[in-house]
């Protein structure tokens, strides 16, 4: 049996002093589990420790007080009775709730990756996590909002510390998923139906090594992306800074966002640890069985295809099994309707880091049910070069069949970089541009995929902001403390003229312009959209293209800017109407020649050509919702530093083309459209625009 030794008074932790082992435990589930499989204020306070471990010689379960974290029971298990396999288990009674407890393995204190609530803390000169069990029951209020076909999102990639954090927020707990919950109604009159949560998961905000040089202060880990507990929701997002704070206002901020219809993605990170490189701290993996859980070289070495140091081992079966534990428990436990997974091509490397043609990891995921009903999003490349836009799940055909709504979406890079370079006026990506618009066919049109497989972005939380990225050639992360040299070189943005701020009217009317055009063509496409939070308000980094570790204003969203661009704003929120309204363009299937016809300044002849920067392009209307027919649209860009005349297409007898939308008169796009003045005759597109009609009845 385990032996106890004390540290304090058991009574702190006890219901009794008697039997304070019950038995030996069972070796699963892994983690503190209730052997009743609920948690039971009758059941004398039974549970069950597990934690898998090779290479362990001697581990203990160490309970500590709920407060203070002093060390109060430590009980060293036998590994005769008290391991099973290379499980190491043992069963207590008599606890009250919620206990605090944490493992030591041959003598070092390690958290359990299995909880659920982690809390930091400082003990013996280094960081260790506590886990605290069990969480407290939740009354959920809401059902998750009705499934929506994939086509009909329109995701909102947020920070949640950052979302409130400003000040100006006038949240009652800023920087909290309480302040979050606050900012629900803005969410709704903006009119995405879906937030993308960077991560939420335990993580150390502490430990980074640089200086700002310009303020002299510490920097930190405000991105998140390097887990200690990929199960538990982060402490310091709570309004307490408790783990089990944590944990009920995290189910109450997805509870609120389900009831105002806006589904829960969460930014996973399943690829690295924040235990990092063979110089990094032993937080609890590496103490259990590094080569198991990290993938390894011939030599010993790490090997790093995430660029953070190590990369998880994701094809192992101890460690798959722990993927879909991570995954299934945010469902379950937390109410999440899908994951993005971060940089998810790792995930598809077998242990020496080989590509696979079918990771078993990626089926199991795909095919589990509890996560049937779930959203599955890819980052679909990795820090090493492997990039599978369009092909990340290309092995995944038969799991892929079996699953409601199809395959993986993906996050589609090339749409990013294509409108990019097409709106900055590049020449040579008109034909590209043509094929981002229609769900890039040429990625995804393949093995039953739809165009809403690609999911669309111009920007997100890694690069430029949208203001930014018209506003610098190039990057400005000195305030990193890197010297310059992180975050991305070639960002694929231009300045319209002057580096970073000015005061130059034409510079400024022409970046709120291209602003404009960039959102403007994330809406019309086929495909997802996804915005990033704080770029319908025009929010800048100061040309920072990567603030990861920028905790502060910098970063923050700035709410005083709901006022100064309130053009902006009104213009995103009628972009997002327009794509409600229409249904052609939120297109279950590829488009064919029957549904698109292309256009150039002349009718029928569009150029595709290397020095194009001009298009146009027909839409044949959609029934609506209500079987209504939709008007057809008719869209044309250019992207000349000269105004270009379009000839438009006939409207047909009884029909005229009215206004929607011109990015270069500022306005948001017309709920009511307006008569086209010129029926038949040329269409002017000023310098750098984009133009919508609609097609109406007489």
């Amino acid at each position: 049996m385990a032996t106890p030794r004390l540290h304090g008074d058991p009574m702190r932790v006890l219901e009794s002093s008697h039997r304070l082992v019950e038995h030996g435990g069972h070796c699963l589930p892994l983690g503190a589990s209730c052997p009743s499989g609920r948690v039971d204020p009758g059941s004398g306070g039974r549970v069950n420790f597990a934690l898998p471990s090779a290479k362990a010689r001697t581990v203990s379960l160490l309970l500590s007080a709920r407060e203070s974290g002093d060390r109060i029971v430590e009980l060293q298990l036998d590994p005769e009775q008290n391991r099973t396999g290379h499980v190491w288990h043992v069963e207590l009674a008599g606890l009250s709730w919620p206990l605090r407890y944490s493992w030591v393995v041959d003598g070092l204190e390690v958290a359990d990756p299995w909880a659920r609530a982690l809390l930091r803390t400082d003990a013996f000169g280094r960081t260790v996590y506590h886990a605290f069990f069990p969480l407290p029951d939740y009354e959920w209020t809401h059902p998750r909002p009705r499934r929506r076909p994939l086509q009909d999102l329109v995701i909102y990639e947020l920070h949640v510390k950052g979302f409130t954090a400003h000040p100006g927020s006038g949240v009652l707990r800023p920087g909290s998923y309480a302040g979050l919950e606050e900012k629900i109604p803005y969410l709704r009159e903006l009119g995405v139906n879906a937030v993308e949560l960077m991560p939420v998961h335990a993580y150390d905000p502490a430990g980074v090594v640089f200086i700002n040089p310009f303020t002299g202060r510490g920097l930190s880990n405000y991105w998140g992306y390097d887990p200690v507990g990929p199960m538990a929701p982060a402490a310091h997002y709570s309004s307490t800074g408790h783990p089990l704070q944590a944990a009920q206002e995290f189910r109450s901020l997805v509870d609120a966002l389900h009831g105002a219809g806006i589904e829960v993605i969460l930014d996973v990170v399943l690829n690295h640890t924040a235990e990092g490189s063979a110089r990094g701290p032993t937080l609890h993996f590496r103490a259990l069985d590094d080569e198991l859980w990290y993938m390894r070289g011939a030599d010993g070495s790490y090997l790093d295809y995430t660029g953070c140091g190590n990369t998880f081992n994701c094809n192992h079966p101890v460690v798959r099994d722990y993927i879909l534990s991570c995954l299934r428990g945010w469902v379950a436990d937390f109410g999440v309707d899908g994951f993005r997974f971060d940089l998810a091509a790792v995930m598809g490397r077998d242990p020496e880091g080989h590509v696979l043609v079918s990771a078993p990891v990626l089926e199991q995921i795909t095919m589990d049910p509890v996560l049937a009903g779930t959203r599955l999003i890819a980052e679909a490349w990795d820090a090493a070069g492997l990039y599978q836009v369009g092909s990340f799940d290309e092995g995944l055909r038969g799991a892929r069949q079996q699953r409601p709504g199809g395959g993986w979406a993906q996050w589609n890079g090339r749409f990013r970089d294509d409108m990019r370079r097409l709106v900055r006026g590049e020449p040579g990506f008109v034909g590209a541009a043509a094929s981002r618009l229609c769900g890039s066919s040429d990625l995804f049109q393949w093995n039953g995929r739809g165009p809403a497989h690609s999911l669309n972005f111009i920007t997100c939380h890694d690069g430029f902001t949208l203001l930014d990225l018209v506003s610098y050639d190039q990057k400005h992360n000195e305030a990193n403390g890197e010297h310059n040299r992180d975050g991305l070189n070639e960002n694929f943005s231009w300045n319209c003229g002057v580096e970073g701020l000015t005061t130059r009217a034409d510079v400024l009317e022409l970046r709120a312009r291209q602003q404009r055009n960039h959102l403007a063509l994330l809406f019309l496409s086929q495909g997802v959209p996804m915005l990033l939070a704080g770029d319908e308000l025009g929010r800048s980094q100061q040309g920072n293209n990567n603030a990861w570790c920028q905790d502060n204003a910098l970063a923050w969203l700035d709410w005083s800017l709901t006022e100064s661009r309130a053009d902006l704003l009104a213009f995103v929120r009628g972009l997002i109407a327009l794509r409600r309204t229409h249904a052609c363009l939120r297109r279950s299937n590829f488009l064919t020649g029957e549904d698109l016809a292309w256009h150039g300044t002349e009718v029928g002849k569009p150029d595709f050509g290397p020095g194009s920067r001009c298009l146009a392009w027909r839409l044949r209307g959609q029934p609506d919702e209500a079987g209504l027919p939709g008007p057809d649209l008719y869209a044309a860009f250019s992207f000349w530093r000269d105004p270009v005349d379009f000839r438009l297409p006939e409207a047909g007898a009884g029909f005229h083309w009215s206004l929607v939308l011109d990015t270069a008169d500022g306005l948001p796009p017309r709920t009511q459209p307006v008569p086209f003045a010129g029926p038949g005759g040329p269409l002017r597109l000023q310098a750098f625009s984009l133009v919508v009609l609609s097609r109406h009845a007489d």
